[in-house]
Order: C-alpha cells, then sequence, then structure tokens
C-alpha cells in the first residue's frame, strides 16, 4: 500500500486475541486499532493470530517493520509475572505466549512496537515486572476500573489526567505535561520492569506509560489512544510518532535489522 505521498507504507503486525463466540474459535483484534493505524501512522496492518502453535516468531518478525500490541478483554495470567490465577479471572494463554515473544524479540532487533492498555501490561511483564492481578485491591482509585453497563462512547470517555514524565518521548511528542486519557482495566503495575523508563503517572501514583530505553520508539500506554486518535492532539502525535518510526525500520538493510549479540 502507497501513502498519498507515494511513499510504500510499511507492514505493521497487530496482535489478535484469541476467544470464543458459541462454538466458534476465533482470532480478532477491535478495528479501531486498524484504524488509527491506517490512517494516523500511515502503515499498512497485519493481523497476527494468537496460538501457542506459532513456532516460528522470527518469521513473524522478518516480515513486519514495527508491532502493535492491544488492549484486550482478558487478563494478563498472574503466573506469567509469579502471581496466583484465580477461576474468575478471564485470560489468554494463547495470546500472552505470542505477545511475549514478539516483544521480545522485538526488542532485540531494535523494531519499533506500541503497546496499549492489555499490551502496556505485557510489555512490563515481557521485561521482568509484575502488575497487581486488581488495583482496587491493591487500594488504586476507582477511576481506573471499566463499567461494562456503561454505553461504549460513555466507557471510553476521560477518565481522569496523567502527568507525563518532563523530558519524556510522550511530552515530546505531545508538547504537554499533562493529559486526560481514557484509561480503563483491572490490571496495573506493581513493580516496574527494571529496563523500563516512566513515562507518565495516573493521580494515584500509577504508572499509566513507559518507554524501553535505548530504542527509537518502544512505548506502552495504559490508556487507549486508537479510540481518540482522530480527534485527540496526544493520541494522534502518538500513532503518527510510531509510524514514522516504523518508516525508518523499514528503510534499514535487512541485515541491520537482526538481533543484536
Amino acid at each position: 500500500m502507497m501513502c498519498p505521498d507515494g511513499q510504500r507504507r510499511p507492514m505493521v503486525g497487530l496482535v489478535c486475541d484469541r476467544f470464543f463466540v458459541g462454538e466458534h474459535d476465533l482470532h480478532s483484534v477491535k478495528h479501531s486499532y486498524v484504524g488509527a493505524l491506517m490512517f494516523c501512522s500511515r502503515v499498512s496492518p497485519v493481523l497476527i493470530p494468537a496460538t501457542e502453535d506459532i513456532a516460528n516468531v522470527e518469521g513473524y518478525l522478518d516480515g513486519v517493520s514495527g508491532l502493535l500490541f492491544p488492549g484486550g478483554a482478558s487478563n494478563v495470567d498472574p503466573q506469567r509475572y509469579g502471581g496466583e490465577s484465580s477461576p474468575e479471572m478471564h485470560v489468554d494463554p494463547d495470546r500472552d505466549h505470542v505477545a511475549l515473544a514478539l516483544m521480545r524479540g522485538a526488542a532485540a532487533r531494535r523494531m519499533p512496537f506500541l503497546a496499549i492498555c492489555r499490551g502496556f501490561q505485557e510489555m512490563n511483564v515481557a521485561f521482568g515486572g509484575k502488575l497487581h492481578a486488581d488495583l482496587q485491591v491493591a487500594g488504586h482509585a476507582a477511576n481506573h476500573l471499566e463499567d461494562p453497563y456503561e454505553d461504549l462512547q460513555t466507557r471510553y470517555r476521560y477518565k481522569h489526567d496523567v502527568d507525563l514524565v518532563v523530558g519524556g518521548k510522550l511530552a515530546l511528542f505531545s508538547g504537554a505535561h499533562r493529559a486526560k486519557v481514557n484509561s480503563l482495566h483491572r490490571q496495573g503495575v506493581s513493580v516496574l520492569a527494571t529496563p523500563l523508563t516512566i513515562e507518565a503517572r495516573a493521580p494515584d501514583g500509577l504508572v499509566e506509560a513507559c518507554r524501553l530505553d535505548g530504542h527509537d520508539f518502544a512505548i506502552g500506554v495504559q490508556w487507549h489512544p486508537e479510540v481518540s486518535a482522530m480527534s485527540d492532539v496526544m493520541s494522534r502525535t502518538l500513532f503518527e510518532a510510531f509510524g514514522a518510526s516504523c518508516r525508518r525500520y523499514a528503510a534499514k538493510p535487512p541485515l541491520n535489522r537482526l538481533p543484536r549479540e
């Protein structure tokens, strides 16, 4: 696919969830992520299925110039970060398997990636961090939680502010030091992974964004910029910066994209 300026659009992998609708076993991702990648990042999204049967992660990485790890209805399995699973928690072990392997592989190649909501939590776990399985039980504010009985537009309204770290990439992209976000989630960061640097915090102190240092673009946010990418300045500039990084990566000679020793 070509951009309006005639530049070829790089392929960007979009990790799916795996779930059942009736008796049908599906791999799926919300269209809002696809739209934000196409119209703001100006890249070509390709869906990556969530299945433990995927053995050749490197083959997927060879075929794309970036990855997006989206939100999802499930939670990262607590066993992935040394916690205990409960029968009430909705988990997706296939997504965990694929996402964590792809993220570590992308980091080894310095490939750009953007991690959103569940993806942000995967990012922390992938590099050795831990999560609160339930933020309210851990003493954090209720305004992080999703109300499934609200209509979709109300559910994704701005929920609270975040303070952007001075000198961080989000502050640079947006030109601001504070932003309103549509953050809704049950899990959250309890121990930040050592390689990660904080980009934003909620008023109750919870880490809401981070980056992997030493990379052109490796950013995770707890909120949902894909929903407001066409109307919110910070959301749009985040996707634009991600797309620009993917184009820079695509322009590298293939040998320069391989994992570093």
